[in-house]
C-alpha cells in the first residue's frame, strides 16, 4: 500500500522585505545576501499571524468536509511554540473544524520536527488506511535587527494531507537518521530570539549528511544515480546547494547538470520567502514540483532534513502517475505577486511591536490579512483566534 502526500499548500505572510534594501540599510554589499545566501526576500511576520493562525491558513484552502470528517491524527511542528503546555494543534483543529475524534499533538526538534510529523503520519496511516492524517509545519525565524543572523529570518506554513493511496508522492520505507549532541542553534525559553553559531552549523550540517546518506545507501541500495532530484532543508538556500555539491563531489558519469537545474527550481520560493525552519524542506519540495517541467510520474526525490542540536534524516518519495493534475502553481505565484513590499523603516517598526505578558486585554489590528485567520488579540492570558 502506498501512502504519503495527497494534497498540499503553504501560506506566507501578507508583507515581505527586499534583501537588497535591507543590504542597502545595513551597509552591506547586496550580493552578501543574494550570491553569498542565496536570498532574494524575506517573508516578514506581523504581530497578527503567530504559527497557529499561518498553519490554520496554510491548511483551510486544502480541506473539504470530508478530509475533516476522515482526519483522526493532526500534527503540527514547530519550534515557535506559543504556549509551553497546550499543542497549537488544538488551536488548529478547532479553527478549520475537523473531527472531534481524532489525536492533535506538537512536536519539536529544531527544523527537523516537520519530517518527524510526517513519518509519523505515515505509519498512522499504514495502521488506519481508512483515515487521513494533517501534517503541519509553521515557524517564524527571528535573529533580532541588526544581528547576524537577520539576513536569514522569515516566516511561513505548509500544511500536507496524508493519506493512502496519495494523488503526488509516495513515500518510501528507507529512512535513516542520525543525532548528535552539538549547540549549533537553540532559543532559550526566556528569549524571543533565536542564537546560533553559523560555520559550525554549516559543519554539522554536512557532517550529519554524510552520515545518513551512506545509511540509506547500505539500507536501501540507492545510488545517486537513481534519483532525478534532491531536496534539502534550506535556512539559506546557498547552504542547500553547498549540501548538493557535498553528496556529489565524487560523482563523475551521473546528471550534474540536471540535478543544479532541478535544485534551482527547488529554491525558487524559498529564495522569496527565507527561513521557515520546519517547513523549509517542505516548501522546497513544493518549489521543486511546482517549477521543474523536466520530472515525470515515477521519478525518485530524495530528501535530506536537518534540525539543528542536531537531527538529521534522509529518505525518498516517488511522483505519483499524474501528479501534474494536482498541483498548486497559479495559487501561489499569486500568493507571491499580492504580497506588500515594507520599507525597512516600516519592517524595523513592526517587527519591535510585542504581544502583552502581563494578562492584559490586547486588540490586534490586521495587517493586511483581513480575510486569513489570524490573531484578534489577548484576554486573560488566552489568545483569540478569528478572521
Amino acid at each position: 500500500m502506498k501512502i504519503g502526500i495527497d494534497k498540499y499548500n503553504f501560506y506566507i505572510p501578507k508583507q515581505y522585505i527586499e534583501m537588497r534594501d535591507l543590504a542597502e540599510a545595513r551597509q552591506t554589499d547586496p550580493n552578501k545576501y543574494l550570491l553569498g545566501l542565496g536570498q532574494d526576500q524575506q517573508a516578514f511576520a506581523p504581530l497578527s499571524q503567530d504559527t497557529v493562525s499561518m498553519a490554520a491558513n496554510a491548511a483551510a484552502a486544502i480541506l473539504t468536509d470530508q478530509d475533516k470528517e476522515a482526519i483522526d491524527l493532526v500534527i503540527l511542528a514547530t519550534e515557535s511554540g506559543i504556549d509551553q503546555s497546550k499543542a497549537g494543534a488544538i488551536y488548529i483543529h478547532h479553527l478549520l473544524g475537523i473531527n472531534p475524534k481524532a489525536r492533535c499533538i506538537e512536536v519539536k526538534e529544531a527544523c527537523y520536527g516537520g519530517t518527524f510529523a510526517l513519518q509519523t503520519a505515515v505509519n498512522h496511516i499504514a495502521k488506519r488506511p481508512q483515515a487521513k492524517a494533517l501534517v503541519l509545519t509553521s515557524d517564524i525565524a527571528r535573529y533580532g535587527l541588526n544581528t547576524a543572523g537577520e539576513a536569514t529570518q522569515g516566516a511561513g506554513a505548509v500544511a500536507l494531507l496524508i493519506t493512502a493511496n496519495p494523488r503526488i508522492l509516495s513515500v518510501n520505507d528507507d529512512a535513516t537518521y542520525y543525532t548528535i549532541d552539538v549547540m549549533d542553534f537553540w532559543r532559550p525559553n526566556y528569549s524571543r530570539l533565536a542564537h546560533v553559531d553559523g560555520h559550525y552549523s554549516n559543519d554539522q550540517y554536512l557532517n550529519a549528511l554524510d552520515q545518513v546518506w551512506a545509511d540509506h545507501q547500505a539500507l536501501s541500495g540507492h545510488q545517486l544515480d537513481d534519483f532525478a532530484a534532491f531536496c534539502f532543508h534550506l535556512p539559506y538556500t546557498k547552504l542547500g546547494l553547498k549540501g548538493l555539491k557535498h553528496l556529489t563531489q565524487k560523482a563523475k558519469d551521473e546528471p550534474l547538470e540536471e540535478w543544479e537545474e532541478s535544485f534551482e527550481a527547488s529554491r525558487a520560493y524559498n529564495r522569496r520567502v527565507g527561513n521557515i525552519y520546519t517547513g523549509s524542506l517542505y516548501l522546497s519540495l513544493i518549489s521543486l514540483l511546482e517549477n521543474d517541467t523536466s520530472l515525470q510520474a515515477g521519478d525518485l526525490i530524495g530528501l535530506y532534513s536537518y534540525g539543528s542540536g542536531a537531527m538529521a534524516e534522509f529518505f525518498s518519495m516517488n511522483l505519483e502517475a499524474n501528479y501534474q493534475d494536482y498541483l498548486e502553481g497559479d495559487k501561489h505565484r499569486r500568493q507571491f505577486a499580492e504580497r506588500q513590499k515594507l520599507s525597512i523603516p516600516e519592517y524595523e517598526a513592526l517587527f519591535q511591536e510585542d504581544l502583552l505578558s502581563d494578562g492584559s486585554q490586547q486588540s490586534i489590528p490586521a495587517h493586511g490579512d483581513q480575510d486569513d485567520y489570524r490573531l484578534l488579540g489577548l484576554k486573560d492570558h488566552k489568545r483569540i483566534y478569528g478572521k
